[in-house]
């Protein structure tokens, strides 16, 4: 997830039914309520930036709800999405071939050598 926490709660959209949702921490438990961070706990999550997999029930939806704005939800579409797109960005590129030597000298045409030549025995 590439900016901050904040435009990830202010990007989301509504998320589509799904039986399998991704939930991602995307801001800091330190300053949260109590009550909050037993439901982070509960969904197993414990450090920013983490993902977690979980069933759709509707205890789950429930939680989601109080702690909606710590936490980035993705369906299992937008999921594999995310993490092809930043497979993508992470692939090895054919490596940049910089040569620091000086281009050899190209060879004269046999006529251009041949006029070069005359001129200096004249």
């Amino acid at each position: 997830m590439s900016g901050s926490a904040f435009n990830v709660f202010k990007s989301r959209v509504p998320v589509a039914w799904s039986p399998r949702l991704y939930i991602t921490l995307v801001r800091g438990l330190p300053g949260t309520r109590r009550l909050h961070r037993r439901t982070l706990e509960a969904m197993r999550l414990r450090r920013c930036h983490r993902t977690v997999e979980h069933r759709t029930t509707p205890s789950l939806l429930g939680m989601l709800t109080q702690v909606k704005r710590l936490v980035a939800v993705e369906t299992e579409e937008m999921y594999n999405a995310r993490k092809q797109a930043e497979a993508e960005r992470r692939a090895l590129r054919p490596p940049l071939v910089v040569s620091h030597r000086p281009p050899p000298p190209t060879p004269k045409p046999a006529a251009a050598a041949a006029e070069g030549a005359a001129a200096n025995a004249q």
